[in-house]
C-alpha cells in the first residue's frame, strides 16, 4: 500500500489536534488545582509581538480544515476566531476534528498534482501543487503553532509532556 495525501494529511491533522484537546483540559484541570481562573491563559504570549494563545489554535485548525479541504478541491469551512475561553477553544478543536475527519479519502484523488493558492493580504497569491504545499507549508505551519500552544501552557506550568504532544500510538 502507498503512502497517500490522505494519509500524510487527515489523520494526522486530526490526531494532532485531538493531542491538543486533551492538553487544553490538562490545562482547565491546572487552573482548577491552582485555584485561578482558566481565563489567564488566553493572554499567554512567549514573546510581547507573538500571537496569543486563542490565535494559535486559530492558526492550526485554520491550516488543518484549510489544507484538507484545498487538497480534496472542497469549500473551506469558515469560522469567526472569536473564541474567548477554554471552552470555545475545545468547540473549536472538535468542529475541526470532525471536519477533517469527514472528508472521504477518495476525495484526495490527484491530490499531490492539484493546484493550491493561498491568498495573502498583501497581494499576489502564493501558488504551489498539492504535495509541495502540504509537505512545505501546511505541516510546517500546523505543527509550529500547535508547538506553541504546547509551550505556551507549559511555561504557565501545565504538567504536560512530549507523550501529551505526540499521543499515544
Amino acid at each position: 500500500m502507498s503512502f497517500s495525501m490522505y494519509a500524510a494529511s487527515a489523520p494526522v491533522f486530526a490526531r494532532s489536534l485531538g493531542n491538543l484537546l486533551k492538553i487544553l483540559d490538562k490545562a482547565q484541570a491546572h487552573a482548577e488545582a491552582k485555584k485561578f481562573e482558566p481565563s489567564v491563559y488566553m493572554t499567554l504570549r512567549l514573546a510581547p509581538d507573538m500571537l496569543a494563545f486563542p490565535r494559535q489554535i486559530q492558526i492550526a485548525t485554520d491550516t488543518a480544515k484549510g489544507c484538507v479541504a484545498r487538497l480534496a478541491g472542497i469549500e473551506i469551512p469558515k469560522y469567526e476566531d472569536d473564541e474567548a475561553t477554554l471552552d470555545d477553544l475545545r468547540a473549536r478543536l472538535r468542529k475541526t476534528i470532525d471536519f477533517v475527519q469527514s472528508v472521504p479519502a477518495d476525495k484526495f484523488a490527484d491530490a499531490e498534482g492539484r493546484d493550491v493558492e493561498l491568498p495573502r493580504r498583501s497581494g499576489e497569491p502564493i501558488r504551489f501543487k498539492g504535495d509541495g504545499y502540504l509537505v512545505h507549508f501546511a505541516l510546517p505551519n500546523f505543527y509550529f503553532h500547535v508547538t506553541t500552544a504546547y509551550a505556551l501552557l507549559r511555561q504557565a506550568g501545565v504538567e504536560i509532556g512530549k507523550m501529551d504532544y505526540l499521543g499515544q500510538p
